[in-house]
């Protein structure tokens, strides 16, 4: 099996980061869940703390990385301008059953040669691209919350809960821009 860069890319940005980001938030739920009067032994907070901040740094790190990846390496694939041909500015993508060297992934959605594919890009994409951003900027602020009330939040319910919240809010976010790319991939492939 051979990859071309850019479908190593859309791997990379996809398949490995994302696969990354739900192992770190998992296990940064789980940490955030039993950090809770009564569960955890004085000696067990040191432990536990260790890999709650690494995790949840981790996850914030994965998420701004898959971001980063997808919207300056793969999305400028995804909107080349390759079609155009005089006033039709989808004429490459004529009798095409899948985007090619005449048509955009962006393209080839928009012309609907393949039956009505137009959605998939004015709400598909347009939510992938500005939705996923609120992932990292919330695991991120997650991962600093944790990091600057370590052990406190197990006296602090609420900030425990906060946190969560935010956590999970991260993930959704991920869980949306995650879901509409691999639609959007498997409708209009980046190649």
């Amino acid at each position: 099996m051979e990859l071309t860069s850019r479908e190593t890319w859309t791997v990379i940005h996809g398949l490995v980061l994302g696969t990354v980001f739900l192992l770190a938030f998992a296990g940064g739920l789980a940490g955030l869940w039993s950090l809770r009067p009564g569960l955890v032994t004085t000696r067990g907070i040191r432990e536990r703390m260790v890999r709650l901040y690494v995790g949840m740094w981790v996850m914030g790190a994965t998420a701004l990385l898959t971001v980063v990846t997808g919207t300056w390496i793969v999305y400028p694939w995804y909107r080349e301008q390759l079609s155009a041909v005089g006033d039709d500015p989808f004429a490459g993508c004529a009798g095409l059953e899948l985007p090619g060297a005449t048509c955009s992934p962006r393209d080839f959605l928009l012309s609907n040669v393949s039956g009505e594919t137009e959605d998939w890009h004015k709400f598909g994409m347009e939510w992938k691209e500005h939705v996923a951003w609120a992932s990292p900027i919330l695991a991120i602020a997650a991962a600093f919350l944790v990091t600057y009330y370590g052990p406190r939040l197990i006296s602090r319910p609420w900030v425990r809960t906060a946190v969560i919240v935010m956590f999970v809010a991260a993930f959704a976010a991920a869980a949306v821009g995650g879901a509409f790319g691999a639609f959007l991939n498997k409708v209009a492939p980046i190649s």
